[in-house]
Protein backbone atom coordinates (compact mmCIF):
# COMPACT_ATOMS: atom_id res chain seq x y z
CA UNK A 1 0.00 0.00 0.00
CA UNK A 2 1.19 3.50 -0.79
CA UNK A 3 0.70 6.53 1.45
CA UNK A 4 -0.50 9.96 0.37
CA UNK A 5 0.06 12.82 2.83
CA UNK A 6 -1.78 16.09 2.22
CA UNK A 7 -0.63 19.21 4.07
CA UNK A 8 -2.70 22.35 4.33
CA UNK A 9 -0.57 25.47 3.92
CA UNK A 10 0.67 27.46 6.92
CA UNK A 11 -1.26 30.43 8.27
CA UNK A 12 -1.84 32.91 5.47
CA UNK A 13 -2.60 36.64 5.72
CA UNK A 14 -6.35 36.61 6.40
CA UNK A 15 -7.83 40.10 6.28
CA UNK A 16 -4.78 41.57 4.53
CA UNK A 17 -4.76 42.94 0.98
CA UNK A 18 -2.81 39.87 -0.17
CA UNK A 19 -4.10 36.74 1.55
CA UNK A 20 -1.83 34.54 -0.56
CA UNK A 21 1.22 35.12 1.59
CA UNK A 22 2.27 33.20 4.69
CA UNK A 23 2.34 35.12 7.93
CA UNK A 24 5.44 34.90 10.11
CA UNK A 25 3.63 32.26 12.16
CA UNK A 26 2.71 30.39 8.99
CA UNK A 27 6.39 30.19 8.06
CA UNK A 28 7.27 28.90 11.53
CA UNK A 29 4.49 26.29 11.36
CA UNK A 30 5.88 25.01 8.06
CA UNK A 31 9.46 24.83 9.29
CA UNK A 32 8.27 23.11 12.47
CA UNK A 33 6.54 20.38 10.43
CA UNK A 34 9.76 19.73 8.54
CA UNK A 35 11.72 19.62 11.78
CA UNK A 36 9.22 17.17 13.27
CA UNK A 37 9.65 14.82 10.30
CA UNK A 38 13.43 15.20 10.47
CA UNK A 39 13.39 14.22 14.15
CA UNK A 40 11.05 11.29 13.48
CA UNK A 41 13.33 10.01 10.71
CA UNK A 42 15.99 9.11 13.31
CA UNK A 43 13.92 6.05 14.24
CA UNK A 44 11.70 5.88 11.12
CA UNK A 45 13.93 6.57 8.10
CA UNK A 46 11.02 6.19 5.67
CA UNK A 47 9.38 9.36 7.03
CA UNK A 48 11.41 11.55 4.68
CA UNK A 49 11.42 9.19 1.70
CA UNK A 50 8.92 10.70 -0.73
CA UNK A 51 8.42 9.32 -4.23
CA UNK A 52 7.15 12.73 -5.27
CA UNK A 53 5.99 16.11 -3.95
CA UNK A 54 2.99 17.81 -5.56
CA UNK A 55 1.71 21.30 -4.79
CA UNK A 56 -0.61 23.98 -6.09
CA UNK A 57 0.70 27.07 -7.84
CA UNK A 58 -0.23 29.57 -5.11
CA UNK A 59 2.45 31.48 -3.20
CA UNK A 60 1.34 30.07 0.13
CA UNK A 61 1.78 26.54 -1.21
CA UNK A 62 5.31 27.24 -2.39
CA UNK A 63 6.24 29.04 0.83
CA UNK A 64 4.85 26.18 2.92
CA UNK A 65 6.87 23.65 0.93
CA UNK A 66 9.99 25.80 1.31
CA UNK A 67 9.47 25.86 5.09
CA UNK A 68 8.98 22.09 5.24
CA UNK A 69 12.05 21.52 3.08
CA UNK A 70 14.12 23.85 5.27
CA UNK A 71 13.08 22.16 8.50
CA UNK A 72 13.47 18.63 7.13
CA UNK A 73 16.58 19.37 5.06
CA UNK A 74 14.90 18.05 1.94
CA UNK A 75 16.06 18.81 -1.59
CA UNK A 76 13.24 17.91 -3.97
CA UNK A 77 11.53 19.80 -6.78
CA UNK A 78 7.73 19.65 -6.45
CA UNK A 79 5.40 19.04 -9.37
CA UNK A 80 3.05 22.02 -9.72
CA UNK A 81 -0.64 21.12 -10.16
CA UNK A 82 -2.99 24.13 -10.46
CA UNK A 83 -5.87 21.72 -9.67
CA UNK A 84 -4.57 21.81 -6.08
CA UNK A 85 -5.28 25.55 -5.82
CA UNK A 86 -7.96 26.86 -3.49
CA UNK A 87 -11.25 28.24 -4.78
CA UNK A 88 -11.57 32.04 -4.88
CA UNK A 89 -13.42 32.96 -1.68
CA UNK A 90 -13.87 36.58 -2.76
CA UNK A 91 -15.52 35.57 -6.04
CA UNK A 92 -17.73 33.13 -4.16
CA UNK A 93 -18.87 35.67 -1.57
CA UNK A 94 -19.64 38.22 -4.28
CA UNK A 95 -22.31 35.84 -5.61
CA UNK A 96 -24.29 36.20 -2.37
CA UNK A 97 -23.06 39.59 -1.12
CA UNK A 98 -22.11 41.85 -4.05
CA UNK A 99 -21.36 44.86 -1.84
CA UNK A 100 -17.82 45.21 -0.39
CA UNK A 101 -17.34 43.54 2.99
CA UNK A 102 -15.85 45.31 5.96
CA UNK A 103 -12.44 44.06 7.03
CA UNK A 104 -12.94 40.99 9.29
CA UNK A 105 -11.11 42.49 12.27
CA UNK A 106 -13.59 41.53 15.00
CA UNK A 107 -14.91 38.10 16.05
CA UNK A 108 -18.39 39.00 14.78
CA UNK A 109 -17.12 40.15 11.38
CA UNK A 110 -14.99 37.01 11.15
CA UNK A 111 -18.08 34.86 11.79
CA UNK A 112 -20.11 36.92 9.31
CA UNK A 113 -17.46 36.33 6.62
CA UNK A 114 -17.58 32.57 7.07
CA UNK A 115 -21.38 32.45 7.22
CA UNK A 116 -21.43 34.11 3.80
CA UNK A 117 -18.73 31.77 2.54
CA UNK A 118 -20.69 28.71 3.66
CA UNK A 119 -23.80 29.93 1.84
CA UNK A 120 -21.80 30.78 -1.27
CA UNK A 121 -20.14 27.36 -1.30
CA UNK A 122 -23.50 25.62 -1.02
CA UNK A 123 -24.87 27.54 -4.00
CA UNK A 124 -21.72 26.95 -6.09
CA UNK A 125 -21.74 23.23 -5.34
CA UNK A 126 -25.41 23.01 -6.27
CA UNK A 127 -24.69 24.70 -9.60
CA UNK A 128 -26.85 27.71 -8.73
CA UNK A 129 -24.07 30.28 -9.19
CA UNK A 130 -21.09 30.84 -11.47
CA UNK A 131 -18.46 32.81 -9.52
CA UNK A 132 -16.37 35.09 -11.72
CA UNK A 133 -13.17 33.48 -12.97
CA UNK A 134 -13.87 30.13 -11.33
CA UNK A 135 -14.62 26.68 -12.73
CA UNK A 136 -17.85 24.92 -11.90
CA UNK A 137 -17.75 22.80 -8.78
CA UNK A 138 -17.88 19.66 -10.95
CA UNK A 139 -14.75 20.84 -12.76
CA UNK A 140 -13.05 21.74 -9.47
CA UNK A 141 -13.80 18.29 -8.03
CA UNK A 142 -12.66 16.58 -11.22
CA UNK A 143 -9.29 18.32 -10.90
CA UNK A 144 -8.87 16.80 -7.44
CA UNK A 145 -9.97 13.42 -8.76
CA UNK A 146 -7.30 13.70 -11.46
CA UNK A 147 -4.61 14.28 -8.83
CA UNK A 148 -5.76 11.24 -6.83
CA UNK A 149 -5.77 9.10 -9.96
CA UNK A 150 -2.29 10.33 -10.89
CA UNK A 151 -0.96 9.25 -7.49
CA UNK A 152 -2.62 5.82 -7.69
CA UNK A 153 -1.41 5.07 -11.21
CA UNK A 154 2.08 6.62 -11.14
CA UNK A 155 3.34 5.87 -7.64
CA UNK A 156 3.55 3.09 -5.08
CA UNK A 157 5.26 4.68 -2.08
CA UNK A 158 4.92 7.91 -0.08
CA UNK A 159 3.66 11.01 -1.88
CA UNK A 160 3.42 14.47 -0.32
CA UNK A 161 0.87 17.08 -1.43
CA UNK A 162 0.90 20.72 -0.27
CA UNK A 163 -2.44 22.37 -0.93
CA UNK A 164 -5.37 24.21 0.69
CA UNK A 165 -8.43 23.39 2.76
CA UNK A 166 -10.86 23.28 -0.16
CA UNK A 167 -8.98 20.72 -2.28
CA UNK A 168 -8.04 18.61 0.76
CA UNK A 169 -11.59 18.49 2.12
CA UNK A 170 -12.88 17.75 -1.38
CA UNK A 171 -10.43 14.85 -1.65
CA UNK A 172 -11.67 13.45 1.65
CA UNK A 173 -15.28 13.74 0.52
CA UNK A 174 -14.53 12.04 -2.79
CA UNK A 175 -12.68 9.16 -1.13
CA UNK A 176 -15.48 8.65 1.41
CA UNK A 177 -18.23 9.01 -1.20
CA UNK A 178 -19.81 11.73 0.95
CA UNK A 179 -22.28 14.40 -0.29
CA UNK A 180 -20.50 17.38 -1.85
CA UNK A 181 -21.46 19.81 0.92
CA UNK A 182 -19.70 17.59 3.49
CA UNK A 183 -16.52 19.20 2.16
CA UNK A 184 -17.74 22.58 3.45
CA UNK A 185 -17.85 21.44 7.07
CA UNK A 186 -14.52 19.63 6.73
CA UNK A 187 -12.91 22.69 5.17
CA UNK A 188 -14.09 25.16 7.81
CA UNK A 189 -12.42 23.04 10.52
CA UNK A 190 -9.08 22.21 8.92
CA UNK A 191 -6.05 23.72 10.64
CA UNK A 192 -2.89 25.23 9.18
CA UNK A 193 -0.18 22.68 8.30
CA UNK A 194 -2.56 19.89 9.38
CA UNK A 195 -1.89 16.43 7.95
CA UNK A 196 -4.48 14.33 6.17
CA UNK A 197 -3.35 10.83 5.21
CA UNK A 198 -4.62 8.25 2.76
CA UNK A 199 -3.35 4.79 2.01
CA UNK A 200 -3.77 3.81 -1.61
CA UNK A 201 -3.63 0.95 -4.07
CA UNK A 202 -3.83 1.15 -7.88
CA UNK A 203 -7.63 1.00 -7.61
CA UNK A 204 -8.57 3.27 -4.70
CA UNK A 205 -7.65 5.57 -1.81
CA UNK A 206 -8.62 4.95 1.83
CA UNK A 207 -8.74 7.64 4.52
CA UNK A 208 -6.32 7.02 7.39
CA UNK A 209 -6.27 10.33 9.31
CA UNK A 210 -7.70 13.83 8.92
CA UNK A 211 -6.62 17.27 10.23
CA UNK A 212 -3.81 16.04 12.51
CA UNK A 213 -1.12 18.29 14.02
CA UNK A 214 1.45 15.95 15.59
CA UNK A 215 4.15 18.62 15.22
CA UNK A 216 2.16 21.14 17.31
CA UNK A 217 0.83 18.87 20.06
CA UNK A 218 3.34 19.80 22.76
CA UNK A 219 2.63 22.67 25.13
CA UNK A 220 5.29 24.91 23.59
CA UNK A 221 3.70 24.80 20.14
CA UNK A 222 0.01 24.57 21.01
CA UNK A 223 -0.41 28.40 20.73
CA UNK A 224 0.68 28.02 17.08
CA UNK A 225 -2.59 26.26 16.14
CA UNK A 226 -4.55 28.41 13.66
CA UNK A 227 -7.37 27.98 11.14
CA UNK A 228 -6.73 30.58 8.44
Amino acid sequence: MGQLILVRHGQASFGAEDYDQLSDLGKRQSIRLGQYWKQASSHRPDVLHFDAVLMGSLKRHRQTWEGIAEGAELNMTPEVWPALNEYDSHALIETVHPMPLAKPDTPEMYKHHFRLLRTALQKWMAGDTAPKGMPSYAEFAQGIQDVLQHVRTRHQGRVLVVSSGGPISTAVGLVLGAPADTAIELNLRIRNTALTEFTYSPSRHMLLTYNNLPHLEDAAHHPWVTYS
